[in-house]
């Protein structure tokens, strides 16, 4: 009986992980958008988990630095499986995208292209901004459920636009779920219930790398170790997703270190634009062109550097974030708190629409791409990549 169990338990899990396979090659549009496609495929169609489930892991991961979405998916598979089971979540999640843009990087050294024309990506741009105004419309519609979120809703997308610093999405969410709390107890004051064990090894772990490689990269100044000390270092401490992580990486690598040339970083954001999966799979194409003068050789080690030490802190942080989570979700204080986060964070998703959509060149043929897009995603259930290969195909022709 038991041996049958297993057997059934190890069929579910691969069948888990094919499922996180066929979300990392059409999960486009960046954190915002996975999110919706998560809750469309394992919620609604699969049932790994409950809406209220999904709900409390978004708001538990939208609290930590690191990718928000790859946080998700890795406690959805420590939910389901345990941590080894999040272990592979994590790694085929990243793989896909990890790897083309580090064949891209790849392609540009190769070919020695120190101007790559990218033209047929021009549409891309505006389609992912409709990608996002449409999370935005499911999310709000899935998260605001009273009145007074609404004010929530406007205040976080108002201090969004205008505060243009990362480190105010912690505050924003913990203000959302403070209200909230305070709300829906009605000012009570509740006894919280001692946490059995916290297991800090994963926590010691996440610290002894960041002082470690922080320390080797200084002491040596070698240009692989500074690469994992600063990957790492962003993937402990960025908020707000890849679209505050990119400016980030190119004063590093480009304005300062001077390690990549401008085209080239601007060409693998472009292309990364395209890709489904992580937007933090960038740092897999950094990676590989900080080291390019190391040959070919040398951009496999920058890429599998750059996606160990950008994705590495998230996962170490879930696992020791995740237990203790699961033993506090149910007091109350905290209960009543994630449905404050969840709509704070519907109003951070407000803003990132309106700053993707501002250095958006205003003509004819992005606005059509932005409605169009809009209107595919509203009244159709055309798959996502063969939107994205259809204004790709459009910037072709035109």
């Amino acid at each position: 009986m038991a041996q049958k169990t297993s057997k059934i338990t190890h069929f579910r899990n691969i069948v888990f992980l094919l499922d996180v396979l066929k979300l990392a090659f059409t999960a486009f549009g960046g954190p915002q958008v996975h999110f919706t496609q998560m809750h469309k495929l394992m919620v609604k169609k699969k049932k790994y988990l409950t809406e209220d489930e999904l709900k409390e892991l978004n708001s538990l991961c939208s609290m930590l630095p690191g990718p928000t979405s790859t946080q998700t998916i890795t406690a959805i598979g420590f939910k389901i499986g345990g941590p080894s089971l999040a272990f592979f979540t994590l790694g085929i999640w990243v793989l896909p995208a990890s790897m083309l843009m580090l064949l891209f990087a790849l392609v540009l050294s190769f070919f020695n292209i120190n101007n790559p024309k990218l033209d047929f990506l021009k549409f891309i741009q505006p389609m992912a901004i409709g990608f996002i105004v449409f999370a935005a419309f499911k999310i709000t519609e899935l998260f605001v459920t009273k009145n007074y979120h609404w004010i929530l809703v406007c205040v976080a997308a108002i201090a969004g636009i205008y505060l243009q610093t990362p480190y105010y999405f912690p505050f924003l969410l913990l203000l959302g779920g403070s209200i909230t709390s305070y709300v829906n107890t009605r000012g009570r004051i509740e006894k919280p219930k001692p946490i059995k064990h916290i297991n800090w090894e994963n926590f010691l772990l996440f610290l002894g790398v960041f002082l470690f490689a922080a320390l080797l990269g200084g002491l040596t100044q070698n240009k692989a170790f500074l690469l994992f000390e600063n990957s790492y270092r962003y993937g402990s401490i960025v908020f707000g997703g890849g679209h505050v992580l990119i400016p980030m990486m190119y004063n590093q690598f480009v304005e300062f270190k001077h390690y990549i040339n401008p085209n080239e970083f601007i060409a693998g954001v472009g292309f990364l634009q395209a890709l489904p999966g992580p937007v933090f799979s960038i740092s897999s194409f950094t990676g590989a062109m900080v080291l390019k003068d190391w040959g070919i050789g040398g951009q496999f080690l920058g890429g599998f550097i750059g996606t160990v030490g950008i994705f590495l802190p998230g996962a170490l942080l879930i696992f020791f974030v995740y237990p203790i989570w699961n033993q506090m979700k149910s007091y109350p204080p905290i209960k009543n708190a994630i449905e404050g986060i969840n709509v704070a964070s519907a109003g951070l998703v407000v803003a990132s629409a309106y700053i993707l959509f501002r250095p958006l060149e205003i003509n004819e043929e992005n606005m059509i791409a932005v409605l169009l897009t809009l209107f595919l995603l509203l009244s159709t259930k055309i798959p996502y990549p063969i939107i994205v290969l259809f204004f790709m195909i459009a910037g072709f022709i035109i």
